[in-house]
């Protein structure tokens, strides 16, 4: 099974960011989509920026993965 998840752009260096999920910090490659800016959404999957998301989208995707984990943990 795959999981891709919402991340911000928060810097851009070449073909390199630093991205934030959850509050965790990564550094991703970015060679795959182009024009990305700090600021952005991109969707993470394995290290690298597969794809651009809406702001609305990826905070939405980020509330509706919280809701499940919070239902996990109720259990």
């Amino acid at each position: 099974m795959c999981l891709s998840l919402p991340a911000k752009v928060l810097t851009v260096d070449g073909d390199m960011a630093e991205v934030s999920v959850g509050g965790a910090v990564f550094r991703a490659g970015i060679q795959m989509v182009e024009g990305i800016m700090p600021g952005d959404y991109v969707l993470l999957h394995a290290g690298f920026a597969i794809g651009k998301m809406k702001e609305e989208e990826a905070i939405e995707t980020l509330r509706l993965l919280d809701e499940i984990d919070g239902a996990w943990q109720d259990r």
